[in-house]
């Protein structure tokens, strides 16, 4: 009673109490019920029901029967084996007495109900194949995903003095998993982070990504130096890739407050953004060429030292975000996106920059793309909260 007046006075039975009265098996009931409506082939019966109103009132004969296929073979794309056998055990049911009602001679009525359960059996073993694959797909995606938290670690939202933020789409959405990589650590020298772009896609380019962030991360909290962070990673690919194979690659630290560390592989320029809203691209001083190819080129890259003050803020990102295309073959304008967007929370920049990437694209990005987001906060302001630890 007292919890009845605590409520307002709202005394209609909770979940818990129906199924204390309704007994112990009246969940498992509900999810058989559930179950069983959730793959009821409605839409193939009602296609069924159609032709046979239309059979009714326009009294054709075989014209109509022939299209009681259409049953067992648009269930099989939604329904397993046993919904598409109920379907077509319907068809060929309803068929049978039509045909006898209507007069249809015996062959042909035969031939078509032959014809009904061929298709039957087709879809059945179709909507079993399709439920193996959908099955492994599954568990190709729970392995993916799995890889992909070990690979590419959550960013927090706080990391030492800088708010933070990181959005990354595969193009392989079925493996949701791709050849870009970020890491954003804390280290003895100040924090140090990474955004990469793999050539190629797929598995190879994953064990190459993995291969970088390993390696920076190790290098990241040994070498006082942030050019020789980039040289131990640059030595690792020039071990283990091919000689046709790179990565793209802006390395970045803030070893004292008001100064941000930058090295440039190859990589698009990063977008420093300003606390009057000014947004420029930071040019590197000199072309370098991408981590794996120095020893073609016969030259590493230069380290640029930029002021980085309260409220400034600084965007990396790779290739599949300004590459990415409209209708008309147009690039999105990121640089514009983002003076558009920008907050003083980059969780809320980078959401609204991703679904108009999205949108800019018609839903589906063809290439794998990547964004990360630091912004210095003024001493004054309130710190954001700490996310709970994985």
């Amino acid at each position: 009673m007292s919890q009845a007046r605590d409520h307002g006075g709202d005394q209609r039975p909770t979940r818990w109490t129906r199924d204390r009265v309704a007994g112990p098996g009246a969940p498992s009931r509900r999810r058989a019920a559930a179950q069983l409506a959730a793959g009821t082939p409605v839409l193939p019966v009602l296609i069924v029901s159609v032709i046979v109103l239309a059979d009714l009132l326009g009294g054709a004969g075989m014209i109509w029967l022939h299209l009681l296929a259409a049953g067992p073979a648009l269930a099989a794309t939604t329904n397993g084996p046993r919904g598409v056998l109920c379907v077509g055990a319907l068809a060929v049911t309803l068929g049978a007495t039509l045909g006898s009602w209507e007069g249809v001679p015996a062959r042909e009525l035969v031939a078509v109900l032959s014809a009904l359960a061929a298709v039957t059996l087709a879809s059945g073993l179709a909507s079993a194949l399709r439920g193996r694959r959908e099955r492994v797909l599954a568990a190709v995606r729970s392995v993916a995903e799995t890889a992909q938290h070990a690979l590419l670690k959550p960013v927090p939202a706080t990391v030492g003095p800088f708010q933070a933020a990181v959005r990354y789409s595969a193009a392989a959405a079925e493996a949701r998993i791709g050849g870009d990589l970020y890491a954003l650590i804390p280290t003895p020298y100040g924090v140090r982070l990474i955004v990469g772009d793999v050539r190629g896609k797929g598995l190879p380019a994953v064990g190459t990504a993995a291969l970088v962030l390993g390696v920076f991360r190790e290098a990241a909290h040994d070498e006082p130096d942030l050019l020789a962070v980039v040289d131990r990673i640059e030595r690792s690919l020039a071990r283990n890739l091919g000689c046709d194979d790179f990565v793209t690659a802006v390395v970045a630290g803030h070893p004292r407050p008001g100064q941000l560390e930058l090295v440039n592989c190859g990589h698009a320029p990063p977008l420093l953004v300003r606390e009057s809203g000014h947004v420029e691209a930071v040019e590197p001083p000199r072309p370098a060429p991408p981590l794996g190819l120095r020893a073609l080129a016969g030259q590493g890259p230069a380290l640029q030292v930029l002021p980085f003050a309260d409220r400034d803020q600084l965007l990396l990102y790779t290739d599949g975000v300004t590459e990415a295309r409209d209708r008309g073959r147009a690039f999105y304008p990121l640089r514009e996106g983002l003076a558009r967007h920008l907050s003083d929370e980059p969780e809320r920049t980078l959401t609204a920059l991703h679904d108009e990437l999205l949108d800019h694209v018609g839903g589906r990005l063809h290439d794998d793309a990547a964004l990360l987001l630091i912004r210095k906060p003024a001493v004054a302001e309130p710190a954001a909260p700490q996310p709970t630890a994985v």
